[in-house]
């Protein structure tokens, strides 16, 4: 049987420039258990596959906040 993929979509509060958003995806590609993250063109929400066995939503936005971004989550 294979992994187990959730999803979820961050939205974030502010108006990030292009490189401070293409950093923020790449803080959250880095947790271990993150499959993907991105925007496809929509700069307030990223859209996250995980693997619930090794990461959750709640670490998910506390890496986004640790990047010193507001946001919240909104589930799929």
């Amino acid at each position: 049987m294979g992994d187990k993929i959730a999803d979820v979509v961050v939205h974030i509060d502010e108006t990030l420039t292009t490189d401070q958003l293409n950093s923020l995806v790449g803080a959250i590609r880095g947790l271990d258990g993150v499959v993907s993250a991105g925007t496809q063109d929509r700069p307030h929400l990223v859209t996250v596959a995980y693997n619930p066995d090794n990461v959750n939503s709640k670490a998910i936005l506390e890496r986004v906040k640790s990047e010193g971004c507001h946001a919240e989550l909104i589930g799929i």
